[in-house]
């Protein structure tokens, strides 16, 4: 059983899926770019559902979600923070992947009573430089480059595998339903606007980062799972490799044949390595408020 929602969060309509009718509630954050919620957690959705509540969220510009806001990481924190008011649960885990993984790391940071465990994704925010920013950084700043080449990038599922080999491990291995999913995102009118306006804001032309968590990790009070591939171009795994060492209550999972995407690359072994670190099913906690009484519910479906 699945559904999507919508929460209104200040001046944005945030667009969610909901899936599961008991256990533990986790709250998924999907990354930049060619995203969403369903892109990143597809499987992961369906996987968790069984034994978890599970909320995956589509951040302000991505997925169904509206609202003009400025494209940055602490703008995301306070989203996050806004959506997570409207759930029924005083704590919540968070999992989110690359700049989600941020974003969930920076609202873990500020708010440690509020999360009962965090996983962090092929995560942004654990080092203060990008080796590849630079060409995302360049094309941000021609005029329509951006959008031609999504345009491009969309003709055919051959040339979605190429966009994606930049990302993946092996872009020829990929599910087909995996590039399919891109394809249709870069389909959609204006669905990279978002992610130049957060390069914008987050990305310098010497591929430093606005957002670095490092010096904050030591402080950082949540359990902690870092799952990282192990042939990510994008974001170094050094990154996790360390985070894992200043974290108090970390542990590390390096997923083997596997880039940027790990839950969709590996998905199987993803939804294992993340199921085995939530808490446990059986321990539910007991919501404020009924489920007919959930703000934001549009529509339930099977899908």
């Amino acid at each position: 059983m699945s559904g999507t929602g919508v929460a209104t969060i200040g001046d944005c309509r945030i667009a969610y899926r909901r899936a599961g009718t008991s256990g533990p509630p986790i709250v998924l954050c999907h990354g930049a770019g060619i995203d969403d919620a369903t892109v990143s957690w597809r499987h992961a959705i369906n996987a968790l559902a069984a034994d978890y509540r599970v909320y995956a969220l589509d951040w302000p510009g991505y997925g169904n979600s509206t609202g003009e806001v400025d494209h940055t990481v602490e703008t995301y924190v306070d989203v996050l923070e806004g959506f997570l008011e409207t759930l029924p649960f005083e704590r919540v885990s968070l999992a989110g992947i690359s700049m989600g993984g941020g974003v969930a790391l920076g609202y873990a940071l500020d708010n440690p009573d509020r999360v009962e465990r965090l996983a962090l994704v092929d995560s942004y925010g654990l080092g203060g430089k990008l080796p590849s920013a630079l060409q995302w950084k360049v094309l941000s700043q021609v005029p329509g480059a951006t959008e031609f080449g999504k345009i491009a990038a969309s003709t055919s599922t051959k040339s979605v595998r190429m966009v994606l080999d930049s990302l993946v491990a092996d872009a020829d291995r990929l599910p087909d339903r995996f590039v399919d999913d891109i394809r249709q995102k870069l389909m959609e009118p204006g669905s990279i606007r978002a992610f130049e306006e957060f390069q914008n804001n987050e990305l310098s032309f010497n591929g430093r980062v606005a957002t670095n968590f490092v010096d904050d990790l030591e402080s950082l009070s949540v359990p902690t799972l870092l799952i990282h591939g192990r042939d990510d171009p994008l974001v170094p795994v050094e990154w996790s490799k360390r985070a894992a060492t200043l974290i108090p209550d970390a542990e590390l999972t390096l997923v083997d044949d596997c880039g940027h995407w790990t839950p969709r690359e590996r998905p199987e072994r993803f939804n294992e390595h993340l199921r085995n670190w939530l808490p446990d099913p059986h321990h539910t906690p007991e919501p404020r408020y009924t489920k007919e009484g959930m703000p934001g519910v549009t529509r339930a479906s099977s899908d």
